[in-house]
């Protein structure tokens, strides 16, 4: 069955194909990060994305006191920064221990209210084949001058598209969680 995850006895059991063959579940990040993070650093738990190559921690911050609402945006950018450089050992330390478990690098973020700032990430290369019309769409885009070029244009579809579709990209990963799930639970039919 292709694309449905880690090589085992029976087959390919989880999500995302032979590509992942032997890439550590990351199913516990959120938890293991939860417990692993100083407990001053963010407001709740944070927030923690993980695709195939990279895990983002993303927290809150807690709000500055002042009441001017013009410079609450800078302010906020201001407090980001400092935390950012001021927490940058221990957060390279974790994330040694992170990539370590988990087999993928990791990227952090915080935010304070509407601004957020996610440090340095990874942009991965994605290796795609267009039709003609496909290529027109995004040499369009490029014309127009909105990206830069044919890798910018595209990442722009992407984004445009998440953005609109969220709510059904959200209800489509919680699906396949579980289907990942029941075929984890099914029969193992390997002989043995």
């Amino acid at each position: 069955m292709r694309g449905q995850g880690h090589r085992g006895r029976g087959g390919y059991r989880g999500t995302g194909g032979w590509q992942q063959a032997d890439l550590p579940p990351a199913d516990d990040a959120a938890a293991w990060l939860a417990g692993r993070l100083p407990d001053d650093w963010f407001v709740g738990d944070p927030s923690v994305t993980v695709d195939r190559e990279e895990i983002v921690v993303v927290g809150e911050l807690p709000a500055p006191e002042s009441g001017d609402e013009a410079a609450a945006g800078a302010t906020a950018e201001g407090r980001i920064g400092r935390f950012r450089e001021e927490t940058r050992d221990a957060r390279m330390r974790i994330a040694d221990e992170a990539e370590a478990r988990y087999g993928r690098k990791v990227a952090w973020g915080a935010g304070i209210g509407d601004t957020r700032v996610l440090f340095t990430h990874l942009a991965v290369p994605v290796m795609t084949r267009l039709r003609h019309d496909e290529r027109r769409v995004l040499d369009t885009l490029v014309d127009a001058g909105v990206a830069r070029s044919r890798s910018d244009a595209l990442a722009w579809c992407v984004r445009l598209v998440g953005e609109h579709t969220e709510e059904w990209l959200s209800g489509l990963r919680d699906a396949m969680e579980e289907v990942g799930k029941l075929r984890a639970e099914g029969p193992n039919l390997s002989k043995e």
